[in-house]
């Protein structure tokens, strides 16, 4: 096929040998497979941000570091310059996320390189050597859906350990290898301690994946594993080795009885001073209809 204008440069740099032919279409990326000498590998190009159908980036890119205070300011302000540093940075989160949770031992593809805005990847194949599927693709039996769901949990996990949360963890974001779950897409992750966001992303994947797994093992849909690895992690407990029951009892609080009266006394005063008020209003008409019509009136 011809060769698409953001991957020439690594033709010319000799990372990639040919293109083989389009694998998939997402709301960030176009996803090629590609020849590096005798492996096949993805080469994965990030559209323009006019082209991305994913619009909450300013959410997801709280709590990211930048290189200097001059970048900063430039995002801050939605210059030209600042607007491409805001592509850069988020095209280098994914490489980032890739090369951290690889190391981290979380099942994610392999990064090679990364330039001119295309990632090169390892390739996740099936068992003939085609591209594996997607979990969205496939149909499972309870017990699989149970194995499956408690690997991703455990890749959850490792990820938190990590310090990242996935952001948009889904069925569609999880390829069947032989070998197992992959995690995949990876852009949107953030920074668990540094984003106000990162419990509610990070329930939203788990519910996510117990939706899914749940089609097959209903079960699965009343598990709380969200709310009980984030209670670990901000105690500073959570290890990979942490065990997880999917049970969670929220914290009861002790009802703040004089708060309660506090709030309803200034109610009371605030009700008073409104009445008050329209009382003052209406005297000045009171009088008038006290007084006497003037002689020309009767």
């Amino acid at each position: 096929m011809k060769t698409p204008k953001r991957i020439e440069p690594l033709i010319e740099d000799g990372l990639v040998d040919e293109v083989l032919r389009p694998l998939m279409s997402g709301k960030e990326a176009a996803v090629y497979v590609v020849r590096c000498g005798k492996e096949l590998r993805c080469a994965k190009v990030y559209k323009e941000a006019n082209k991305r159908s994913f619009r909450q980036a300013s959410e997801y890119q709280e709590g990211r570091k930048v290189r200097n205070s001059r970048q900063a300011r430039a995002m801050a302000k939605g210059s030209k310059f600042g607007r491409k540093e805001t592509e850069d940075a988020w095209q280098n989160a994914e490489v980032a996320a890739l090369f951290r949770l690889a190391g981290a031992g979380v099942r994610v593809p392999k990064p090679y390189d990364f330039l001119e805005g295309v990632l090169l990847m390892e390739m996740i194949a099936d068992e003939d050597g085609d591209a594996a599927p997607r979990l969205n693709d496939v149909v499972l039996d309870p017990d699989q859906a149970r194995e499956y769901h408690a690997f991703l949990i455990q890749q959850i996990v490792l990820m938190l350990c990590a310090g990242l949360v996935h952001g948009d963890l889904s069925e569609f974001n999880v390829l069947l290898a032989p070998s197992g779950p992959v995690i995949i897409d990876l852009p949107q992750a953030v920074d668990a301690a540094g984003n106000n966001h990162a419990f509610t992303m990070l329930e939203r994947d788990v519910g996510n994946m117990a939706s899914y797994f749940g089609r097959f093992a209903p079960e699965l849909k009343a598990t709380r594993y969200a709310k009980e690895m984030w209670a670990f992690f901000e105690a500073g407990t959570l290890s990979p080795t942490t065990v997880l029951t999917g049970l969670f009892d929220d914290p009861e609080e002790t009802a703040d009885v004089g708060g309660v009266l506090r709030e309803i006394e200034a109610a009371r005063r605030d009700e008073e001073r409104r009445q008050a008020a329209r009382a003052a209003d209406e005297e000045p008409a009171n009088k008038m209809a006290e007084e006497p019509p003037p002689p020309w009136m009767q």
